[in-house]
C-alpha cells in the first residue's frame, strides 16, 4: 500500500525513465541532440547525467528535493553500468576497480565489478563501435555510488582496459529492460514507492 506521502508526491510531480541514445546530451538546452528532442514534458530535469557518448537509463523528475538527494554522493545511491572494454580484464584489475583507483587527485569509492559471462542483449549502437581485429573485447558490470565526470571510462582506462561502449542499465532498483533507445515512460506506483523508501533511508 502506498503511503500518503507517495500519493501526494505522485499528484504533484512527474517521475520519468528515459533510454538515452548515443550522441544525445543529458540536458534540454542546445540546438539539437538534447533531451528536448525526445521528452515533451515541461519542468522535469535529469537526476545526474550521462556523457554524450554514453547510453542508457536516465531518471528525470520535477521533484527538486528528491533530485538533490539522489544526485548527492553522500546518499550512496547505486548505479549499474555495463562497459564493453578492450582486452580481457584479469581478476587483479577487477579488484582494483572495486577497491578504488586514484584518478586526477581523487580516489574513487569502493565499487562492485564483475565480468559478464555473455555479451548482453542490447540494441545496436548507432554508430557502431570501432573494433580492432587484433584486440578482443569484454563486457564488465560496474556498480558505483558516485558519478564523477566520465568516471567509468577513467577507471577502466586506469587498469589498462579502455571503454568502447558504456550503458547505464540501472539506477537503484529501476531497470533499463523494456525501454528502447529514445523512448521514455512514467514510473509506475511501485517504482515511485521504491524511490521514496530510498529517500527515507537517506541512501
Amino acid at each position: 500500500m502506498l503511503t500518503a506521502t507517495v500519493l501526494s508526491a505522485t499528484v504533484r510531480h512527474r517521475y520519468i525513465l528515459f533510454h538515452k541514445p548515443y550522441g544525445v546530451l543529458s540536458q534540454f538546452s542546445g540546438e539539437d541532440h538534447t533531451l528536448r528532442d525526445y521528452i515533451p514534458v515541461k519542468d522535469v530535469y535529469p537526476v545526474g547525467r550521462l556523457d554524450r557518448d554514453s547510453e542508457g537509463l536516465i531518471l528525470l523528475t520535477s521533484d527538486g528535493e528528491l533530485q538533490h538527494k539522489l544526485s548527492d554522493p553522500k546518499f550512496e545511491h547505486p548505479r549499474t553500468y555495463w562497459a564493453q572494454v578492450e582486452g580481457i580484464p584479469e581478476e587483479q584489475a577487477l579488484r582494483k576497480l572495486e577497491r578504488g583507483i586514484t584518478i586526477e587527485g581523487y580516489t574513487t569509492r569502493p565499487a562492485k565489478a564483475r565480468l559478464l559471462a555473455e555479451e548482453p542483449q542490447l540494441p545496436p549502437r548507432n554508430p557502431p563501435i570501432r573494433y580492432r581485429k587484433s584486440v578482443p573485447t569484454t563486457w564488465i558490470e560496474l556498480v558505483l555510488t558516485e558519478g564523477r565526470n566520465r568516471q567509468v571510462r577513467k577507471m577502466t582506462a586506469a587498469v589498462g582496459h579502455p571503454t568502447l561502449r558504456l550503458v547505464r542499465v540501472a539506477i537503484g532498483s529501476l531497470r533499463l529492460e523494456g525501454l528502447q533507445p529514445g523512448k521514455w515512460r512514467d514510473l509506475n506506483p511501485n517504482e515511485q514507492a521504491a524511490l521514496f523508501r530510498i529517500d527515507r533511508k537517506g541512501h
